[in-house]
């Protein structure tokens, strides 16, 4: 049975910034949705740092429970393809935008935003990855189905020690590629990154980005999750035939750049969007996942865990860029 009352994060919008808090909440409080799922484990991603904080525009409706993801059992369903008792996972799709999010003991979500977890996936591990580690796996999915090869050159990924770029490069390691890590964090966490499968660690702030608008070539491809004058960098120095998968703006989200990367060299620019994809894609990532793409070292990059009586001291670290790989939060 669904328990009548349960705890989650909240956030309210007030006139002076958001009020985040853990609440005590029913299934009246909730979005509607097809299925009902009884929370065990989410995760931080740096959103739900933004949403929770107010320091960026995340939520577009209050009061709206936050956590972009969620992993659990089917506490009930009215989809027969959802069974009660199931193991599923949900992330993107509006979760903590316009739809009650993963930082609760329970969620109601619709259907087809539902993953059936992998046997060899479970509930805790499939927080661990996450939002950032399907990000990242989606983000090779698209460069290899664009024709990114090993034998293209170094993939650059840029923030390094965040969710994506951890898993980028643990990933990307592991299918053979020479991975070159770029942070600004290269002195304190060039360990980790190597022990990842970095073949080399570029501290971002040592680097003369150029101006020209071709640049000489050093990449064969790119993780980017800066955006800003770092992806400009990234456009010009790609070697033809190259793709950058572009996820994130942390370094802004204008991109000052010339046509000529693309006309002269063929570069791709591929946009990755792991909120709203076709079910039958998000579902195929969850399977490679747990196939070609699993994580090697997914205790190294998810080390800790935290319960939702912690979330509240959680956020700021990860707005002032102090945080290195992923924190699960553990729901009941």
């Amino acid at each position: 049975m669904t328990a009548t009352s349960f705890r989650g994060f909240r956030v309210h919008g007030t006139g002076g910034g958001d009020d985040a808090r853990l609440e005590t909440l029913s299934l009246d409080d909730l979005a509607e949705g097809e299925v009902v799922i009884r929370g065990e484990y989410s995760s931080i991603n740096y959103k739900d740092a933004l949403a929770a904080t107010g320091a960026g525009r995340i939520l577009r409706r209050f009061p709206l429970v936050a956590g972009v993801d969620i992993a659990g059992t089917v506490e009930s369903s009215t989809d027969p393809s959802i069974p009660v008792g199931a193991r599923v996972a949900a992330h993107g799709c509006g979760l903590s935008e316009t739809h009650d999010g993963g930082f609760a003991e329970y969620a109601r979500v619709k259907a087809d935003w539902v993953n059936l977890l992998p046997a060899e996936i479970d509930t805790r591990s499939a927080m661990g990855i996450g939002t950032a580690g399907f990000t990242a796996a989606l983000a090779i999915h698209r460069l290899e189905q664009n024709g990114q090869t090993p034998e293209l050159g170094p993939i650059a990924v840029t923030g390094a020690t965040g969710g994506v770029g951890s898993f980028a490069i643990d990933m990307l390691a592991a299918r053979g590629y020479s991975v070159t890590a770029l942070t600004g964090k290269a002195g304190s966490a060039g360990e980790y990154l190597k022990n990842l499968g970095a073949s080399d660690v570029l501290d971002m702030k040592s680097l003369e980005l150029g101006e020209k608008p071709l640049e000489k070539v050093r990449w064969g491809g790119a993780v980017d999750n800066l955006g800003g004058v770092p992806l400009a960098w990234l456009t010009r120095t790609t070697r033809g035939g190259g793709g950058i998968a572009s996820i994130g703006l942390a370094a802004g989200h204008e991109l000052n750049t010339t046509v000529m990367p693309f006309i002269l060299r063929g570069v791709s620019l591929l946009g990755i969007n792991s909120v709203e994809i076709p079910t039958a894609l998000r579902r195929e990532i969850w399977a490679r996942l747990a196939g070609d793409l699993a994580p090697r070292h997914l205790d190294r990059i998810a080390p800790r865990e935290v319960t939702l009586n912690d979330l509240p001291a959680q956020f700021q670290p990860y707005i002032d860029g102090q945080v290195v790989g992923r924190t699960i939060v553990r729901l009941s």
